[in-house]
């Protein structure tokens, strides 16, 4: 029997004060999704929408995967 597996992604962007992305949250953000069983499949910089106006912030993209149950 194949085993399939479930995919999550999520983004985390550079905060509209400073220009960096906070590795505490990152940290966070693993470990949390960790504790779900999620296990991270990739981590890429990239582009991702602001919060206001049209342009885009520096970020992080993140693939989790697990297995289904």
């Amino acid at each position: 029997m194949t085993q399939r597996f479930e995919y999550k992604v999520e983004t985390l962007r550079a905060s509209m004060v400073g220009d960096k992305i906070d590795s505490g949250a990152v940290e966070d953000l693993l470990n949390d999704r960790a504790g779900d069983g999620w296990q991270l499949k990739s981590l890429t910089a990239t582009q991702v929408k602001g919060r206001i106006g049209p342009g885009g912030t520096e970020g992080l993209l993140a693939v989790f995967e697990r297995p289904v149950a």
